[in-house]
């Protein structure tokens, strides 16, 4: 573990960000915590954006496909009925036939609209790579690594004199502890936010995974407490900037002006909708 870490930290893509990174603070004279700001929101605005707008894009478009697949197949089982009857299929093969047939009618749907439900997390592929890359790159910095030269040591006093208000110093801890607690409850409400807005019942695994997620939401707590804080800082933009991108999404308006297809899921007032599901949930709580 230790090696591979090693590694990452000295990989072209870590180096590569910090050398931007540091020319976004070198060109426009701001200091660190803005141009930690100002990065991440690059960031999130150039590159995750979009890859959300398509993921969504790829959602609304799997759904709309939910109709005319439940058409296809009640015609499928009407097909099904009359070759037991003609052909005597007994009850296991008549079932094998039946999924071998409704998975083909999926997949054609699927290829045909260009929708495969794989693209449905290819946000999650792109993100995660990237958030610990990020987390690196401010490791890197706060710790003068991976090269201990005149550049490390000059950039190192940058970010020891680059913060503000409670954090002067972004290569120590955030000793009040508000950066760590900040993006766990960011985290949390982003979780509930997507909970809130997952389509259909949940199963099982999803109830599982989602508690999972807010287990881990809480653990990231006394992690972040234990980092530079110019590494909580970026963790709590960042997750400000997904929840501020989920939000955004939401909206009709954004949603038709990024070509995202209208589906049966959309809802005219999706903030007010949210609002009032959040409150149920919490009474329930309370309740429980």
């Amino acid at each position: 573990m230790a090696g591979w870490f090693q590694s990452l930290s000295k990989s072209r893509l870590v180096e590569g960000l910090m050398t931007s990174l540091q020319g976004i603070h070198d060109n426009l004279h701001i200091p660190w915590w803005a141009a930690i700001l100002l990065s991440t929101v690059l960031m999130r605005g150039v590159l995750t954006f979009p890859i959300a707008v398509y993921q969504n894009y790829i959602v609304s478009k799997l759904e709309n496909l939910k109709p005319e697949m439940d058409e296809l197949v009640k015609e499928l089982k009407k097909e099904t009925a009359y070759a037991i009857r003609k052909f005597g299929w007994n009850e296991k093969h008549a079932r094998h036939m039946f999924n071998r047939s409704a998975r083909k009618i999926w997949k054609e749907l699927v290829i045909r609209e260009n929708c495969h439900p794989f693209k449905t997390s290819i946000l999650l592929w792109v993100q995660i790579p990237l958030w610990i890359a990020m987390t690196m790159s401010f490791r890197n910095m706060a710790s003068m690594m991976p090269h201990q030269d005149t550049a490390a040591q000059v950039l190192f006093l940058e970010l020891s004199v680059g913060g503000f208000g409670w954090i002067p110093n972004l290569t120590q801890v955030d000793h009040s502890l508000i950066l760590p607690i900040a993006m766990g409850v960011l985290n949390l409400i982003i979780i509930e936010v997507n909970d809130v807005n997952r389509i259909g019942e949940k199963t099982k695994l999803q109830k599982i995974a989602t508690n999972i997620f807010r287990a881990l939401s809480v653990a990231m707590i006394p992690i972040a407490a234990s980092v530079p804080s110019c590494v909580s800082l970026y963790w709590v933009i960042s997750n400000t900037c997904g929840l501020a991108q989920n939000l955004a999404l939401m909206h009709p308006g954004l949603r038709q002006l990024c070509g995202i297809p209208y589906s049966s899921s959309q809802r005219a007032n999706p903030y007010q909708h949210l609002w009032q599901q959040l409150q149920k949930k919490v009474i329930k709580k309370r309740k429980e």
